[in-house]
């Protein structure tokens, strides 16, 4: 029943099954990217508040949520980590802190310009903004540890710490909006409700959001494969894939 999951941890068996799989999430990548932004940016209509400025929800939302997928997704891989002893979990937690990074700084960028012409700023003291720019720095924390510790067992084990004690700022982005009075809207989407939208704006949303995860998992993988190759330079059966690379070309 597990032996997907021990696999997994086999460096070996992840560097030959995470090609196929990249090839594939990058093909669905493009495909439900390009398929939400035209129909969000050129086919949704219009809000009749916010004009078109709303537009940038088809990235806002994407990006926020999956920073926040990445985050607790780095925090379970270093659970895993610590239990299993799998040091595949610490490397790919690495791997993802720069992609997620990159998402809560790209989320915040975009609220902070979807926030210029609604609230007449693009930054004010809400709960919501805080607590995300706490997860950007969270992120920052965690790339800067594999940085200046040289030992990698140590770097992984530090950030994997900081990783998981950070979790608890992410109810916090999440009910924010609820527990304080901000300016922030409440979420348009729940799992346990109907969208606050009519189906033409929410549906191009959820295929951005999807595209949006597939992005996130073809580049976790290439990502993978580069650092797998660096951590595992001195195995014998990486320099036999560098020799059969050289071979080819």
């Amino acid at each position: 029943m597990w032996t997907w999951f021990h696999k997994w941890g086999s460096p070996k068996w992840f560097y030959d099954m995470s090609k196929p799989w990249s090839f594939w999430l990058g093909l669905l990548s493009i495909i439900t990217l390009s398929v939400g932004v035209v129909w969000g940016l050129a086919f949704a209509p219009s809000d009749y508040q916010m004009g078109n400025s709303y537009r940038i929800i088809f990235v806002h939302v994407p990006a926020a949520f999956s920073a926040q997928s990445i985050y607790m997704g780095m925090a379970v891989l270093g659970i895993i980590g610590f239990v299993w002893k799998m040091k595949m979990s610490f490397m790919m937690a690495k791997v993802l802190a720069p992609i997620g990074c990159s998402l809560a700084i790209l989320a915040f960028i975009t609220g902070a310009i979807w926030g210029a012409p609604t609230w007449g700023t693009p930054w004010v003291w809400d709960a919501r903004i805080i607590s995300v720019l706490v997860m950007v720095l969270l992120y920052f924390g965690v790339i800067a540890i594999h940085y200046v510790i040289d030992n990698q067992t140590n770097a992984d084990k530090a950030a994997a710490v900081l990783t998981i004690l950070g979790t608890i700022n992410i109810p916090i982005i999440k009910y924010s909006v609820e527990w304080w009075n901000t300016l922030h809207q409440p979420s348009s989407i729940k799992l346990t409700e109907k969208p606050a939208m009519p189906p033409e704006m929410f549906i191009p949303l959820f295929i951005m959001i999807f595209g949006f995860y597939f992005f996130i998992g073809y580049l976790s993988l290439v990502r993978g494969r580069a650092e797998l190759l660096e951590r595992e330079r001195r195995a014998g059966w990486v320099k036999d894939e560098i020799k059969a690379q050289a071979e080819k070309y």
